[in-house]
């Protein structure tokens, strides 16, 4: 690939990021981080370890610390985002999904909250009422389009922010811990949905702990220990055979116990199969 044709692909690209909530508490430490435009990546990680700051950093709403953030080939910085141009360049390419849907969810009903963001885009009401209804047919949310979003289970709420950031056709989609709390039909429905986007065109970009989808939502897994840095990559395959690793950043754990005379030590997984090394 020519080198022109490597930088046009290169989306992100973080250099030796930190960042500290209040300087004081670390969320990232030495963050290096490349994706390139159609990606399907995964950032793996026990809670508390720094996946939600990144992809928040990611969609611009943090901004490092110490270290460089680089998206479409320009700075993401406070006063980058004071450029009207850019701002509203970046807001209509990249999409957050919140771990919490109830954070970004705050309209009278449904079809309000889904109409709500092409509005800010500048869409013609009528263009951001046909965007809505589209929405509302492609994730079937017709029998719930004229309630408020407060009044609903966390599952169905979870589909109306993802049709609420669908609906300004975002070109990166940032998913924060997208299945949890999500039954297991729900999660399939979510996995199916994702395939969909992702073939055509879209990058996606999900944070998660739950191992058992990590083959379903990534081409490429980068794993962040609870020192809040990236420790390895590879493909979601690698990732999951590599048993010294997840058990290092307490994805799985030991369990030590003895019988008789014999101590047994058994790793625990909850994915894929339930596996057992001795």
């Amino acid at each position: 690939m020519a080198q022109d044709d490597q930088n046009a692909a290169l989306l992100y690209d973080l250099r030796g990021v930190h960042y500290a909530y209040d300087g004081r508490f670390p969320a990232l430490q030495s963050v290096n981080f490349k994706v390139t435009a159609g990606e399907r990546l995964a950032v793996v990680g026990t809670n508390g370890c720094g996946k939600s700051s990144l992809l928040h950093i990611l969609a611009g709403l943090l901004f490092p610390t110490r270290g460089e953030a680089w998206a479409y080939g320009q700075p993401l910085t406070e006063e980058k985002f004071r450029e009207a141009s850019f701002t509203a360049f970046f807001r209509e390419r990249v999409g957050l999904l919140f771990q919490n849907p109830d954070v970004q969810l705050f309209c009278p009903t449904v079809q309000d909250e889904i109409a709500f963001g092409p509005l800010q885009l500048n869409c013609t009401q009528a263009e951001a009422w046909e965007r809505s209804r589209e929405m509302v047919e492609m994730l079937g949310l017709e029998r719930i389009a004229h309630r408020s979003p407060h009044q609903l289970s966390g599952g169905e709420k979870k589909k109306v922010a993802l049709a609420s950031m669908l609906a300004v056709n975002p070109d990166v989609l940032l998913l924060d811990e997208p299945t949890g709390g999500l039954d297991p039909r729900t999660q399939v429905w979510l996995m199916e949905l994702l395939d969909q986007l992702h073939s055509m065109g879209k990058t996606i970009i999900t944070s998660t702990h739950d191992l058992s989808v990590l083959e379903d939502i990534s081409d490429r897994a980068v794993v962040m220990e609870e020192h809040h840095t990236i420790v390895a990559e590879g493909h979601p395959g690698e990732i999951l055979d590599d048993l010294d690793l997840l058990l290092r950043v307490n994805l799985i754990h030991e369990h030590v116990h003895r019988h008789k005379d014999v101590i047994h030590s058994h790793r625990h997984f909850h994915f894929l199969t339930h596996r057992h090394d001795e």
